[in-house]
């Protein structure tokens, strides 16, 4: 799994400063953080509603497009994937609602 998000990331890091013209990512890229998290919004809520609409197939495609625009916007964001695998490496072994709990406490 790990192996085609390193490849797709590598790819959206390829496109930073391509030809808008010549491929979706960098059009993303070039229209800026604003577009990048409007996109990734609107894929969320369209993997939310095959969920609930119980279409497997249509969540295995909408979560696809979400995970595409998530790396698209921490690509415009200049965030690289592994400042996030160290930041869930960091909860591991951490109960989801003692994480929350000192979230709260900040």
């Amino acid at each position: 799994m790990s192996e085609a998000l390193d490849r797709l990331w590598a790819t959206i890091v390829a496109r930073k400063g391509a030809d808008p013209a010549t491929s979706y990512t960098a059009k993303l890229l070039a229209a800026g953080v604003p577009k990048a998290a409007q996109k990734m919004g609107e894929e969320a809520v369209e993997a939310v509603v095959a969920a609930v609409g119980e279409d497997e197939k249509a969540l295995v495609a909408e979560s696809a497009d979400l995970l595409y625009h998530l790396l698209v916007l921490w690509a415009a964001r200049g965030i690289d994937p592994g400042e996030v695998w160290d930041e869930l490496a960091r909860r591991e072994g951490t109960s989801g609602l003692a994480e929350k709990a000192a979230r709260k406490e900040k």
